[in-house]
């Protein structure tokens, strides 16, 4: 048998991208350049006005970022000549039909070239605004959907969403979650979930508008009803919430379209390539970290028998060395430790196990299949977890966020 090339499929490939300024949509921009220069196109949708501004979002958030300096160093000159005829920056938002391109002539390219679509727009704050959360999160994805489906050439549709999908469930958790998803809505069809949520978002903002709320206290007051609405609903919090009904929508509604699910558990630093430590603002677990470094978290609930992600006990060991010169006033501050054990609860108490076959099995697949399968490993097993959070991560937390 002959042997094919990931770097082969990726030639000549147009592709879109979603939630373009995003850790995960950027990382997989990088990479796509570095190591398929040849690839034809790269649509990046980023919330903007219009065209002018998109392209500054796109140089100032994405291209200029630290991210880019290896194949910065490696065009030398030729970057930016490079930069504008591979990378379209394409204004636009999921929360609108046609993702909000309004450009006839663009939108019609689009929907004649694009093969790959990456939908990485999500907000990911575990206590979002719950009307925010629902119109990125889960009505987005219908937006993505009617956009995908006109696209003539499509070949896969790769949709980020995050492995706490599945609740607080205990014991062995299967990767086919549809049903187990379906049952926890109690029968709620897309449809009448869909006017049902609307409705009740709509009916709470007019109530606060009409009693004259603060803009601080409609915030605080959405934030809390996303929390509300969720564990009405079964699931822990509004982030992973309306990704599950994001997910839901699309299993419902996705016809023939070629569809792959992704689900990261926490995501953190770049392991190694284009350099390692690299990160973008606080991901899910840096909070605590720099929370506690900072002596404003003195303590966070846990069992220290439960299989996670992420090595926390590793921190105590780190902050010293890596925090002493950023080190804050000590001081316990209750109401935010209450709120991070609350939020961060369902996961340091997690009692499931994620069943990875489908991952072991791509793994398998791609090493027997690819020639080239060894630039994109992703078996997890080969990363030292001590060493990469003490040596890794938490330096590249201090060095590109905590500065």
């Amino acid at each position: 048998m002959e042997l094919k090339t990931i770097l082969g499929y990726l030639k000549d490939k147009i592709i879109l991208v979603t939630g373009a300024t995003g850790f995960l949509a950027m990382v997989f921009l990088e990479k796509i350049l570095r190591v398929q220069p040849n690839v034809e196109k790269v649509y990046l949708l980023v919330r903007a006005p219009d065209t002018n501004s998109a392209k500054d979002r796109m140089h100032n958030e994405i291209i200029g970022k630290a991210l880019f300096k290896v194949l910065r160093e490696k065009l030398g000159a030729d970057f930016d000549n490079f930069i504008s005829k591979k990378v379209v920056a394409v204004p636009g938002d999921v929360t609108f039909e046609n993702l909000g391109v309004k450009d006839i002539k663009l939108r019609e390219e689009m929907f004649n070239g694009v093969q790959i679509i990456l939908n990485s727009a999500a907000t990911t704050n575990f206590d979002e605004r719950y009307d925010i959360a629902l119109d990125v999160n889960t009505f987005g994805v219908l937006h993505l959907l009617s956009f995908a489906k006109k696209c003539l050439k499509l070949e896969m549709l790769l949709h980020i969403s995050t492995a706490y999908v599945c609740g607080e469930r205990e014991g062995l958790i299967p990767e086919d979650l549809s049903s187990f998803m379906d049952e926890k809505v109690k029968g709620t069809t897309k449809f009448n979930f869909q006017v049902q949520e609307k409705k009740v978002v709509e009916e709470k903002l007019n109530d606060l508008k009409a009693e004259g709320a603060s803009e601080e206290n409609i915030r605080s007051t959405m934030k809390d009803f996303g929390i509300e609405r969720a564990k009405l609903y079964g699931w822990p919090n509004t982030y992973v919430f309306t990704k599950a009904m994001g997910e839901i929508f699309l299993e419902n509604s996705k016809g023939n379209l070629p569809l792959v699910i992704i689900r990261p558990t926490v995501v953190t630093s770049t392991y190694k390539e284009p350099f390692p430590g690299w990160i973008q603002g606080f991901r899910t677990i840096d909070s605590v970290i720099a929370g506690y470094c900072k002596g404003k978290l003195t303590c966070l609930l846990a069992d220290p028998m439960s299989v996670f992600d992420m090595g926390l006990k590793f921190v105590n060991k780190a902050s010293g060395q890596y925090f002493e010169d950023i080190y804050v006033n000590y001081s316990r501050k209750l109401t935010l430790v209450m709120r991070l054990v609350e939020l961060y609860k369902p996961y340091m108490l997690f009692k499931g196990i994620f069943d990875d076959s489908n991952s072991r099995e791509l793994q398998k697949l791609t090493s027997e299949c690819y020639i080239d399968a060894k630039e994109f490993n992703f078996d997890p097993k080969c990363i030292d977890w001590e060493d990469y959070i003490m040596n890794t991560h938490i330096p590249g937390l201090r060095k590109h966020v905590l500065v």
